[in-house]
């Protein structure tokens, strides 16, 4: 018998098994055994030393994501979720609501060339956005690109990534089941035809069309690592031409982009994803100039935009909470730079560059503000904002006055706004119509103490007049790391949870950028523990103020909040009764291996250093779960589409755990799309079915019912 017939004869046991009925829901706290058994999974011990320790890796054998083995495990757990989920009770209400809730029309920002408007739209019944294009403010919409019929699907995605100043010739990136590859294209806007121009599929960082339509000057992964390269409109990609990159390993990031007057090319090197080392280089295009440093050995980030003849470069340099530098390109030494805006209390955490202004964008405790400062470095004005929210930087062009961001909350849908710059007038450019009721909801914030002492911010949404009995469910995610803020934004998951009785909260936690480089570094490396320390003191101060209870009280995260979520649960598993772990870094000691993981080392470390693999084999998710312990119900989540995270993880984590809880009536149950990758390219209808299986599962495990059966009208909506 061969290896394919043995993996579908197991499938088909199992699938007999569901079909026999062996699956009984029963709320899980009633004490009798809730769910049966779920598939049986081959143990074949793989053992090696690690800087001195055995590693003993009973699950190797799933890493090898395409072998009719893994394949047919993959579909065995699929199964079996789908038999426990699919009969929950109160499902179809939850469906019902959550498809309101996402089947709403939706627009992004536009990008702006010669009165052209270019945006993405979906509308209600559509499963993705498509390309559209608007003549003038009032203009009607025009259809460019429909990514539905390029998949039967619909898990193909397309976006915008370059105009000429003419609006003329456009390039867009076709995406396959979300993941970080992606095809180019160029578009006659015009003709409404694609170019005959062919490029490969790849990871691209940056992509930019010369406005006299006679190349484009792009950066692509390629084995080695990223080049940058210049393509002649016309020719064959193979025939590309490399301007720079040589030297750099796929460890290194690379982005490049060309000024709109196409004066000059602008070329950002990262060490990593980390942001403590990048470098600057300018090529001046319209003189036919060379490549020239701007900075290099500094290890510090840097981020620059140009105006002009001057770059303003976004740095923490000498300046954890970040400022800004003026750098006249004609005369670029680092000693000839000048301070723009300087640091403050406040974190300074993006800059664009519209209307001849720099409009700059603050976090002070977690709250956004949005100043415009003159290049002179002058306060012009503030934006106000309508309440306690996420706010995007201004969008626009340096000569242009106008602009575009947008707006949102954990119960405030995003609307986007059109801004004049000159005058500080704004109007709504879209806005999505949400059925929800946002004045029953609040959003606050508190303070905890985590492990060490340390003050922790934290985001609460929740009902108006919450009692703080101890019963509410509630659900706490966080992320803390690569120096990403998390602030208050809407999702339908988070809408549909507060509609359910559940309070939402967001923890701020350390190795994000809530309080500038030092609050990231204090969240990295041989500190990443600290991260894990202050998301427990969260679930704990919860539990302290009555908002819940370890009965009541879930935790989701996702990426390296997936790692965050992993490590609470093997740490601390009496806190929570649910966890939804997401396209997850688990085995962080052969982490490093696959994919683009390498760019991660400069956050984490590596277990190929003997002083690395210490702090995190001691925290290491994968390594530490242990037979017999009563851990909490999970739902791991991933899929074939992931190219960012290895998929694997989250394969090798739910056998694991399932084999750990023999008996136990916390399911473990593993979520596996074939399609859908690490973020986006998921058509709506799924999107529906998945946010549907989610917020289900955590009913079910936190003992509650539907609160509500239909969904809320919105107030003057």
């Amino acid at each position: 018998m061969t290896r394919k017939q043995i993996s579908f004869l197991l499938l088909l046991s199992f699938l007999l098994a569901l079909s026999a009925g062996s699956v009984a829901l029963k709320n899980p706290h009633d004490g009798a055994s809730a769910v049966a058994a779920p598939p049986k999974t081959t143990v074949n011990e793989v053992k090696e030393m690690v800087q001195g320790t055995e590693i003993v890796d009973p699950y190797r054998w799933l890493e090898d994501q395409n072998s009719p083995e893994t394949r047919a495990w993959i579909d065995a757990q699929n199964a079996y979720s789908d038999g426990m989920l699919a009969k929950l009770p109160g499902r179809e209400a939850i469906r019902q609501q959550v498809s309101a809730l996402m089947k709403i029309d939706s627009m992004g920002a536009p990008m702006v060339a010669n009165n052209r408007y270019f945006f993405s739209k979906r509308q209600a019944d559509q499963d993705q956005s498509s390309l559209f294009m608007r003549k003038g403010l009032q203009g009607k919409d025009e259809l460019l690109i429909d990514p539905l019929p390029l998949s039967p699907k619909h898990t193909v995605t397309v976006n915008l990534l370059s105009l000429t100043l003419d609006g003329a010739l456009m390039a867009y990136a076709v995406r396959e089941g979300g993941a970080d590859e992606v095809t180019p294209h160029l578009f006659d806007v015009d003709a409404h035809k694609d170019l005959a121009d062919v490029f490969p599929k790849a990871r691209y960082s940056g992509f930019s069309i010369l406005n006299d339509k006679s190349g484009v000057y792009l950066t692509r992964d390629t084995k080695a690592g990223p080049r940058v390269y210049f393509h002649k409109i016309g020719t064959d990609s193979a025939t590309d031409t490399e301007i720079f990159g040589k030297g750099y390993g796929p460890e290194i990031i690379i982005g490049c982009g060309v000024t709109r007057d196409n004066h000059y090319l602008q070329i950002g090197v990262q060490h990593g994803s980390s942001g403590d080392h990048s470098e600057l280089y300018v090529q001046d295009l319209a003189n036919q100039g060379p490549i020239v440093t701007i900075v290099k050995d500094v290890l510090s980030s840097f981020n620059g935009q140009i105006a002009g003849d001057h770059m303003y470069v976004r740095t923490n340099w000498k300046a954890p909470k970040w400022r800004v530098m003026e750098v006249d390109l004609k005369n670029p030494a680092i000693e000839k730079w000048r301070e723009v805006v300087p640091e403050s209390d406040a974190v300074l955490d993006g800059v664009s560059l519209v209307g001849g202004k720099l409009a700059v964008r603050y976090t002070q405790n977690v709250i956004p503000h949005v100043k415009l400062v003159e290049p002179s470095g002058k306060l012009l004005r503030e934006l106000p904002l309508p309440a306690l929210g996420s706010v995007s930087g201004l969008s626009g062009r340096w000569d242009s006055s106008e602009a575009f961001f947008s707006f949102t909350s954990f119960h405030v849908p995003p609307t986007i706004y059109r801004y004049d710059v000159a005058t500080g007038k704004q109007s709504v450019w879209a806005e999505l119509k949400v059925p929800i009721d946002t004045a029953k909801y609040e959003v606050k914030q508190v303070w905890y103490t985590s492990k060490d002492g340390t003050k922790i911010p934290m985001f609460l949404a929740h009902a108006k007049n919450l009692k703080l009995d101890g019963n509410n469910p509630t659900l706490l995610t966080g992320y803390g790391g690569f120096n990403l803020i998390q602030s208050p934004g809407y999702s339908s998951f988070a809408a549909a949870w507060m509609a359910n009785g559940g309070v939402f909260a967001v923890a701020n936690l350390r190795g994000g950028g809530e309080f500038g480089e030092a609050w990231h570094h204090a969240g990295m490396m041989e500190k990443k523990q600290n991260v894990f320390d202050d998301f427990i003191a969260a679930a704990e101060w919860l539990i302290h103020n009555k908002y819940t209870t370890p009965a009541r009280l879930a935790i989701r995260g996702g990426s390296n909040g997936g790692l965050l979520v992993g490590a609470a649960l093997t740490q601390r598993p009496d806190l929570f009764a649910a966890v939804i772990c997401s396209y997850p870094l688990l085995d962080m000691v052969r982490y490093q291996n696959f994919l683009v993981a390498k760019y991660w080392v400069p956050e984490y470390g590596s277990s190929d250093n003997a002083d690395q693999f210490k702090y995190i084999y001691a925290y290491s998710p994968y390594h530490h779960v242990k037979a017999g312990t009563k851990y909490p119900s999970v739902l791991f989540i991933s899929g074939d589409s992931d190219t960012r995270v290895a998929p694997l993880h989250a394969r090798k984590m739910t056998a694991l755990m399932q084999a750990a809880t023999t008996g136990s009536d916390r399911p473990v149950l593993l979520h596996y799309d074939t399609t859908a990758g690490h973020s986006g390219g998921t058509p709506t209808g799924k999107q529906i079915e998945n946010t549907t299986d989610e917020l289900s599962y955590l009913l079910w495990q936190l003992g509650m019912g539907a609160a509500h059966t239909k969904t809320e009208t919105a107030k003057g909506n």
